[in-house]
């Protein structure tokens, strides 16, 4: 049994599902595989928090909020059930923090209010400073989001061991006789901090661990807050706790109660908490890469520039050859529900139309220096 499809993407986290989404809204046949279902890594693990960043007027954070505003009505049309537009409040941490968003303020660019302590209090937030509010901001139910955009979309669980290419085509042959074997013109790799279908060494994409805890509560919450740490607003009596960022842990491991319990702890100095009963526990390893920009377009042909060109370990610039209709869709890090929805239409956009990626999430931006500082060191 054959099954033929445009383009294949590996991975059904939220990189994976909005891709899956923008390729169909091109009429492509699409097919998505993950080895663990939908969500069951870093996505179903996210506060899923879509708001803007704050800072001062860094490339960055003018891409971040270009993709904030992109994805907030991307989640109003396609899935508004799942998209909680709370409004979201960034609390400073300290003073030393609190002069720092004073000096933000001038390079806010989306809807915002200043709320004070006295504000902030009689919301049942605990605060010693100033904070912005973003009344656009929210946050999504991880899993269901990604759950819904691929709903229409073929899903098979299986996992990928070897990429193999035949007759112009990229093939995936089943493990026994009950599964098909699959043809694509296209892959997509958005296999987040598992990187081992291809050379992808040049990107330096990295695991960050993170645990979410959610909470039965009665607290009356309505609104969201980020400080150290993220709090949900009160959605139908949970309360979302986390996500943590433990950039030591190297491998996925089993979700440990005690961190979610220790999340509880740290909200107390935010919230009243002394009703908070965990209800459900997430984990799961998000991926970022070397500068914090998302990874997006083509993969380049690692071993063949090396061989054919040694001199680029000293500086040359030859022109890049790519693994031919392989794409990546990745390092999206911690604010992936922000930024997935925008790279995942300008990917879809190159695939199909031939658009070309934004420069600044290109993911070929790093192969030079890396081929410089890493491999011209061995």
């Amino acid at each position: 049994m054959l099954k033929l499809y445009d383009t294949i993407i590996i991975g059904a986290g939220i990189a994976g599902a909005t891709a899956a989404y923008m390729l169909t809204q091109q009429d492509q046949k699409v097919l998505v595989l993950d080895k663990k279902g939908i969500a069951s890594g870093g996505s179903g693990a996210a506060g899923a928090f879509v708001s803007p960043k704050i800072g001062k007027g860094s490339p960055l954070q003018t891409l971040t909020n270009e993709a904030f505003s992109f994805a907030k009505e991307f989640y109003l049309k396609t899935c508004p059930e799942y998209f909680h537009q709370t409004g979201v409040i960034r609390l400073p941490k300290d003073e030393v923090d609190a002069e720092k968003f004073s000096e933000y303020e001038k390079f806010n660019d989306t809807a915002y209010e200043i709320y004070t302590k006295e504000k902030l209090d009689a919301l049942g937030i605990q605060a010693h400073f100033n904070s912005f509010y973003f009344p656009d901001a929210g946050d999504c139910d991880a899993v269901a989001v990604c759950k819904n955009l691929l709903s229409d979309i073929d899903i098979m669980m299986v996992e990928v061991m070897v990429l193999h290419r035949e007759d112009n085509a990229w093939i995936i042959v089943g493990q026994d006789a009950l599964f098909p074997t699959i043809k694509a013109k296209n892959i997509i790799l958005a296999t987040g901090h598992e990187s081992n279908l291809s050379d992808l060494r040049y990107m330096g994409i990295r695991g960050t661990w993170g645990t979410r805890g959610d909470f039965n509560t009665a607290l009356e919450l309505k609104v969201s807050m980020h400080q150290a740490m993220s709090v949900g607003a009160n959605i139908d009596g949970i309360l979302k706790l986390g996500a943590t960022h433990e950039k030591e842990v190297k491998e996925v491991q089993p979700c440990r109660e005690a961190e979610a319990l220790s999340l509880k702890e740290k909200a107390s100095a935010l919230i009243e908490t002394s009703d908070l009963a965990l209800k459900e526990l997430f984990c799961g390893m998000r991926a970022g890469s070397k500068d914090y920009f998302p990874l997006v377009g083509k993969v380049i042909d690692v071993a063949y520039m090396l061989e054919k060109y040694p001199e680029i370990v000293r500086g040359a610039k030859p022109e890049f050859s790519y693994v031919e209709n392989l794409y990546i869709l990745n390092g999206l890090g911690g604010r992936g529900f922000v930024f997935a929805p925008l790279m995942a239409k300008w990917l879809a956009q190159y695939i199909v139309e031939g658009k070309e990626i934004d420069k600044r999430v290109n993911a070929d931006r790093l192969f030079l220096k890396w081929c410089r500082k890493t491999v011209g060191s061995i």
